[in-house]
């Protein structure tokens, strides 16, 4: 029946017609959403269960360079918005500069979360150091595939800097800023 009511629509796509970009990419956020919620619903379960554990994994972490990083990220979801923005309003050049800015603040991102890493490693902290760090790495580590993913994708919007294809990239890009903000608290402040 669902179906039927797509077709009938116009594209089959339903309700994620009505989205920016291309439906295809709201089926990945969804799904994306969908993996980052269980792997956040494991490490709450697991702080629960092993609160003494995860209060001294936090303790080493530097909840700093994460608050930055979190800005840095924050400020290239607005980029890319202002990107979105100029592209509809037919600037594609405009629009390439705000991507640009988008993609450089990711590598930004990509860079401080870098040398966080080298400084936990440093310290002798490792993914098998403890419950809190196998989930701590998997939890950031897969997040800093989807910001490099992200920037692959901008910078092939950015090419040709088409409404479509620009909505379709900043979409992802923001699910991957939405995250954060969610792990963030979650890893660094709620003790």
């Amino acid at each position: 029946m669902w179906a039927t009511e797509c077709e009938q629509e116009g594209t089959g796509w339903g309700i994620l017609e009505d989205l920016p970009g291309d439906p295809m990419i709201w089926v990945l956020i969804f799904s994306e959403l969908a993996a980052f919620g269980l792997f956040l619903g494991a490490f709450v379960i697991a702080r629960v269960i092993h609160p003494a554990m995860f209060a001294s994994g936090q303790a080493v972490l530097d909840a700093r360079l994460a608050g930055l990083n979190t800005v840095v990220l924050v400020t290239s979801g607005w980029a890319a918005a202002r990107g979105t923005k100029s592209t509809r309003a037919g600037e594609s050049r405009t629009s390439r500069r705000w991507l640009v800015g988008a993609m450089v603040l990711g590598g930004l991102f990509v860079t401080i979360k870098v040398f966080e890493y080298g400084g936990e490693i440093g310290h002798g902290i490792g993914l098998e150091s403890s419950t809190f760090f196998t989930l701590y790495f998997l939890l950031t580590g897969f997040h800093l595939l989807h910001v490099c993913l992200g920037i692959v994708i901008l910078a092939v919007v950015c090419r040709r800097a088409e409404a479509v294809l620009v909505e379709t990239g900043t979409a992802f890009w923001h699910m991957v800023d939405l995250i954060w903000i969610v792990m963030f608290p979650i890893l660094y402040l709620v003790r």
